[in-house]
C-alpha cells in the first residue's frame, strides 16, 4: 500500500512474516504501572519516567502555524495548501516523536518482565475533562496499552488490564487500609500503620497485587469495602499471590 499524510510524507507499507520475532525467554518478573501526568509511568519497583510531554515543547510553533493557516482565505487555494501543509508538517513531528519515545518505553517493558500490569482507564472520556484533555492526549496512553499489548503477543508476556474502579492511590500497599480520600494534590501520605507512600508508587505496587491475583484466578477483581472501623479510614487487606 502507497500512502501520503498530511504532510506530505509517502509511505510504502508491506504486509510480511518476520521469522525473528520469537518469543523471549521467560522471566520471572512482574511490574505494576501507574500512568499520570507529571510523570508518564510509574512503576512498581519505585522507577519514575518523565512526560516528554511533546505537544507543549512545539505549541508556539504549532499555533503559528494554525494562525497563518487561519489567515488563509478558502478560495486562495495554492497558499493555503502551502500553510496546510506546514501546520501538517509540526502535527507530524510531535507525533513521530511521541511515537518513537513509545517504542522505546514499551519494548524495553516487555522485554523486563514477563507479566505487566495496568489500569483499564477510559481515556475517551477521560479527555473530556477540558481542562486537562489536552495533557492527556499528549500523554498517549491508548497508544502505550495498545504497543504493550501486540508487543506481549509477539513475545509471549502477559498484559494484565486491572478494574478501572480499584482504588489503587487510597489503599495502603502494606496493611491494606483504605483511606477516605486521597485528592489529587496530595503525592504523599502517611498511613495508619506508619508506613509513609508516595502516592504514585503506592498505587503501582497496588496495581501489580491485585493484577496478579486476577491472573490466579482467572477473573478481574474488585476489593471488598467492609464496615468502617474508624471514621478516617476502612480495613481492606490486599489481595496477595499465593506461592
Amino acid at each position: 500500500t502507497v500512502s501520503q499524510d498530511a504532510a506530505g510524507r509517502w509511505y510504502v507499507s508491506l504486509l510480511v512474516e518476520d521469522p525473528s520475532v520469537q518469543p523471549l525467554p521467560a522471566t520471572g518478573t512482574a511490574v505494576g504501572i501507574d500512568v499520570g501526568l507529571d510523570h508518564l509511568l510509574t512503576l512498581s519497583t519505585g522507577e519514575k519516567v518523565s512526560n516528554p510531554r511533546h505537544e507543549r515543547r512545539d505549541r508556539a510553533r504549532l499555533a503559528k502555524a494554525q494562525r497563518q493557516l487561519a489567515r488563509k482565505a478558502k478560495g486562495d487555494g495554492a497558499n493555503r495548501a502551502k500553510a496546510r501543509r506546514k501546520a501538517a508538517e509540526v502535527y507530524a513531528r510531535i507525533t513521530d516523536r511521541r511515537r518513537d519515545h513509545l517504542h522505546k518505553l514499551t519494548t524495553r517493558l516487555v522485554r523486563e518482565n514477563q507479566t505487566i500490569v495496568i489500569e483499564d482507564l477510559a481515556v475517551r472520556n477521560m479527555v473530556k475533562n477540558g481542562s486537562l484533555a489536552r495533557a492527556i492526549s499528549d500523554a498517549a496512553w491508548s497508544e502505550f496499552r495498545s504497543m504493550l499489548e501486540y508487543k506481549a503477543q509477539w513475545y509471549g508476556r502477559e498484559v494484565i488490564a486491572i478494574d478501572r474502579w480499584f482504588p489503587s492511590s487510597k489503599l495502603c500497599s502494606v496493611c491494606g487500609t483504605l483511606q477516605d480520600k486521597m485528592p489529587l494534590n496530595v503525592r504523599t501520605w502517611t498511613c495508619d500503620c506508619g508506613t509513609t507512600h508516595d502516592r504514585d508508587v503506592n498505587a503501582a505496587k497496588n496495581i501489580l497485587a491485585v493484577g496478579l491475583t486476577a491472573s490466579v484466578c482467572g477473573a478481574g477483581v474488585r476489593p471488598q469495602r467492609s464496615a468502617p472501623g474508624r471514621q478516617s479510614a476502612m480495613k481492606q487487606k490486599t489481595p496477595r499471590r499465593e506461592p
